[in-house]
């Protein structure tokens, strides 16, 4: 009884693999899909928090209206759901409803790509969305709201702007991602920065880049994220991995990586930027502003990068 147990195990385990193994299959192209080149996507779906808790890129907002407290200022100073605060500024009205923002700055101030400080200063300024509140009354100076939903703690001078419904975003099947596929002539942009100042992220995280609306993005939209090799090679970190000797011991005549200036008598030279790029996961956009816009990665083969290049994705 026991050799028949053991005999049926193996038999079932190979079973079992034959089943989950991708099958390699042709391309329209003649390509060969397997998963190395075209792994299945199966993306994520964002959830309300993810829609109203995103944050955006965008030029700096009017600072006339926003918090000044609450109902235990002044010993109390961060406040979430349910808490009544007071909104200094004009315009409100009973029943209104209204997003709570915060300007960010980032306290490390270390650039995470060559560029970033530029780029971000052309880009606008960073803003977390904390909360949507309701006016439950009003005063001459100030009004009374009381928050509905927060994605983090209200606090003392934080912005008030106008409440805007997130549109549904609507998402594909499971798909075959193209890792290394060639340019397709779409919009293309950049990684500015990602939420919470993170400068590695899988699925689930949110980025922001620097195409928008004006490039015809809008929401839905997916975007492929990208890294190039000679990309690489200019980061300080990683470029020291580029730095090593790149040869096995018992290469005769060892290869140069990207060198300066050709040495005479050694072997074949590797240009990392003749290497193709390849695709390191999938951005679905929910937000845009005219020049930016709001993303959340909804499938990483790696960590994205900020600084990683975008492409507007049709598939």
């Amino acid at each position: 009884m026991k050799r028949a147990v053991f005999f049926l195990l193996p038999l079932m385990a190979g079973l079992s693999w034959a089943q989950q193994a991708p099958s390699d299959a042709p391309t329209p192209n003649g390509t060969i899909a397997t998963v190395i080149n075209f792994p299945v996507e199966k993306v994520l779906t964002p959830s309300v928090a993810d829609l109203y808790c995103a944050g955006f890129v965008r030029k700096p907002e009017p600072r006339s209206n926003f918090v000044t407290g609450g109902t235990e200022s002044p010993f109390n100073t961060n406040f979430s759901n349910g808490e009544a605060i007071y909104l200094h500024g004009k315009g409100y009205e009973v029943g209104q409803q209204y997003t709570i923002i915060r300007e960010l700055q980032d306290p490390n101030r270390y650039e995470l790509y060559p560029g970033q400080f530029a780029a971000m200063k052309a880009a606008g300024r960073p803003y977390e969305e904390l909360a949507r509140v309701r006016i439950i009354d009003t005063r001459p100076r100030m009004a009374i709201a009381r928050i509905e939903f927060s994605c983090d703690s209200v606090a003392p001078g934080d912005l008030v702007i106008p409440f805007e419904e997130k549109q549904i975003v609507n998402f594909h099947p499971p798909l075959r991602f193209d890792r290394f596929a060639l340019a397709n002539g779409q919009a293309t942009g950049r990684i500015l920065l990602a939420k919470d100042f993170d400068s590695e992220l899988g699925a689930g995280g949110t980025v922001y880049v620097n195409i928008g609306s004006n490039q015809g993005l809008k929401v839905g939209d997916f975007l492929r994220a990208e890294r190039l090799a000679e990309a690489v090679t200019r980061d300080a970190v990683d470029s020291l991995s580029f730095k090593a000797d790149a040869y096995e011991m018992t290469q005769n005549e060892p290869p140069l990586v990207n060198p300066s200036v050709l040495d005479r008598g050694h072997g074949p030279v590797i240009h990392t930027d003749q290497m193709p790029r390849r695709g390191v996961g999938e951005i679905v956009i929910l937000g845009t502003t005219p020049t930016t816009a709001t993303g959340m990665i909804v499938f990483s083969l790696e960590p994205v990068h900020v600084g990683d290049t975008v492409e507007l994705d049709q598939q």
